[in-house]
């Protein structure tokens, strides 16, 4: 079980590439839909500083607010795939 917060936009291809590592992995997250405009985006920036999308919060493991499609798989596979310790 995990503590896992994705913020996403629905069609994003960034995000959908996040929701496959996930569910790859067989990871529970709660999904959060973000407004198409930037400026409604107010939630995703309280977390993360900026209004891009995709957004992960792990807060199990110290993450507040990881931007970067890239970043955020990289860091699934590391810390709950073939990575882990």
């Amino acid at each position: 079980m995990t503590n896992l917060e994705l913020y996403e936009l629905e069609g994003c291809p960034y995000c959908a590439k996040v929701v496959s590592k996930l569910e790859e992995l067989g990871l529970d997250y709660e999904s959060h839909m973000v407004p198409s405009s930037h400026s409604e985006r107010t939630e995703v920036e309280a977390v993360s500083g900026q209004t891009g999308v995709p957004v992960l919060v792990d807060e199990e493991h110290g993450v507040e607010g990881m931007p970067e499609s890239d970043d955020i798989v990289e860091y699934l596979e590391e810390t709950y795939g073939d990575g882990a310790a």
